[in-house]
């Protein structure tokens, strides 16, 4: 494909141009990814389903006029509560050529934080499995989920007694025509909101464009060289942005995007084999359990790329898989949700910096700021900061956060340009690779995500079996940080633990318990996550 060149838009942003390629089409909405790809070719795999072009054109289509027919408006938010298959990437572009806007939630969520998101952004649709919908009329009601309900399999479930009648089955929303008229959508519209934990409080909402996922889609299909010859297994949730990604640069190049809900790894290398798999991206600690299988040649032989996000990978780690895919390039990515995307370190660039996190993807500028938004000289620590066309438009009905995280830079010399200040430490080298330190706040790595202290203390609190109860993280190899609980006022660590293990999605439950007298305090009177960790780590 064509990686589009930037031009200014006269206020200031970065965005893309109209490829050189004269017969390239120019994208608006998300699903006009689609037109991409070559009708005949595959498009999407599940199981033993797969879909060509043509016809995952066809079935977002029919999607796409089932919800303007049940009432989907432009800006209308729709809950995606899905595992993976194919009717959640027809439901995720239906949405998109529909005129709405997408709220992919994590599977592994509980009721409690899909509650907690379909209230923060007024979501009018949800999307979800006739089990799914039990689980969440049982423990929310109907008034807390959304104003419409779309269930799978609502015909042939068991639980189908306990759903309104109101519900609409997604088979009897996808069985009428496919409507040739299309929404007024521009590419600065809201495409998606993706919810993801922030320092303090629930999950924070990251708004993005049809802009910024376009332009991510663009410029990591252009890195890594995808084409319509690329068969991607995609590994991670749909629901986070570097999963997403894979569905969107696949759609980009044309290629085959295979799915696959991850359970043991056995099965990953097993799909690697069945479908001549050439691109793989995980986190590390998936990377850790791939790493141990054995693989035989029929599953590595079609690799062409191997890819890291999400976390540092570890030399050991990263030397092993490069024997298991001796032909393939290993890329070591680092992100940000309210980014999109963001850096990659060069394949060729891997044995002489392998602790570095790259330089800036195509059509994006990554800098190392001091507080006042000078520019950090080599080697000098400071805040990572993004801008141009992947910069998320904010945090949902959150002006507040927004404002802090998403501010001018000073010396940029453009007007009116918002960037994001990552909270991450870093710093750059002489010839302007990018390293990661840390974060600036308390934010806890692990798995993957990126997890909120006060999220796992608020269902600790709600418990009733605590006093007082402070999360943090601490360094491991498997997970890049393992979640630590320390509290006070109980001495039934188990009982608290079948509680967190029955409210929170598995990648928050604590790994350690601890149970203290006190905890420690700072001057101003806060708890000191600082000492607590030393103590409990020394």
């Amino acid at each position: 494909m064509t990686v589009p060149s930037t031009v200014g838009d006269g206020s200031g942003l970065t965005i893309p141009s109209v490829p050189q390629e004269r017969t390239a089409p120019m994208w608006t909405r998300l699903d006009e990814l689609l037109n991409h790809g070559a009708a005949e070719r595959p498009a999407l795999t599940y199981r033993g389903q797969t879909l060509s072009y043509a016809e995952l054109r066809c079935q977002v289509g029919r999607a796409a006029a089932g919800l303007r027919r049940a009432g989907l408006g432009r800006g209308d938010r729709v809950i995606l509560y899905l595992d993976k298959r194919i009717e959640t990437v027809v439901a995720m572009l239906a949405v998109s050529a529909a005129g709405g806007v997408l709220v992919p939630v994590n599977p592994v969520f509980k009721p409690a934080q899909v509650g907690f998101v379909a209230t923060d952004c007024a979501a009018r649709f949800l999307v979800t499995t006739a089990e799914r919908c039990q689980s969440l009329l049982a423990e929310l009601g109907s008034d807390a989920v959304a104003e419409q309900l779309i269930v799978l399999g609502l015909g042939s479930s068991p639980v189908v007694a306990s759903i309104p009648e109101t519900a609409i089955s997604w088979e009897t929303l996808c069985a009428g025509p496919a409507e040739q008229t299309q929404e007024p959508v521009i590419d600065t519209d809201l495409a998606a909101i993706f919810y993801t934990s922030g320092s303090t409080g629930g999950p924070k909402g990251v708004v993005l464009t049809h802009r910024n996922l376009i332009a991510g889609a663009q410029s990591v299909a252009g890195y890594l060289q995808h084409s319509q010859d690329d068969v991607v297994l995609s590994v991670l949730p749909l629901s986070f942005d570097a999963g997403f990604s894979q569905l969107s640069t696949s759609l980009a190049a044309g290629a085959h995007l295979v799915l696959v809900n991850y359970l043991l790894p056995s099965e990953v290398v097993r799909l690697c084999a069945r479908h001549g798999v050439t691109a793989l991206t995980c986190v590390p600690p998936l990377w850790l359990q791939l790493a141990s299988q054995a693989w035989p040649p029929e599953a590595t032989r079609r690799m062409r790329y191997f890819a890291n996000t999400g976390g540092a990978m570890p030399r050991s780690m990263l030397a092993r898989l490069r024997e298991i895919f001796p032909t393939a390039k290993p890329y070591l990515m680092y992100g940000l949700t309210e980014a999109f995307r963001s850096t990659y370190l060069d394949p060729a660039e891997v044995d002489t910096r392998p602790d570095s996190i790259g330089k800036a993807i195509p059509n994006a500028e990554v800098l190392v700021l001091r507080p006042d938004g000078s520019p950090c000289a080599a080697g000098e620590h400071g805040e990572i900061v993004h801008r141009g066309a992947l910069v998320a438009a904010g945090y949902w009905n959150d002006p507040e956060r927004t404002a802090q995280r998403f501010r001018p830079i000073p010396s940029s010399g453009s007007f009116g340009e918002l960037a994001v200040w990552s909270g991450d430490v870093g710093y750059r080298d002489e010839e302007g690779f990018l390293y990661f330190v840390g974060r600036t706040d308390d934010m806890i790595k692990t798995s993957g995500y990126r997890v909120s202290p006060t999220e796992i203390e608020e269902v600790a609190y709600a418990s009733g079996l605590v006093a007082e109860a402070v999360a943090f993280g601490v360094a491991d190899e498997r997970l890049g940080q393992q979640v630590v609980l320390a509290v006070t006022g109980t001495s039934d660590a188990a009982t608290l633990r079948k509680t967190l293990e029955h409210d929170l999605p598995r990648y928050m439950i604590p790994q350690r318990i601890v149970l203290l007298p006190e905890l420690p305090r700072s001057a101003n009177g806060k708890f000191d996550r600082g000492v607590l960790r030393q103590r409990l780590t020394a």
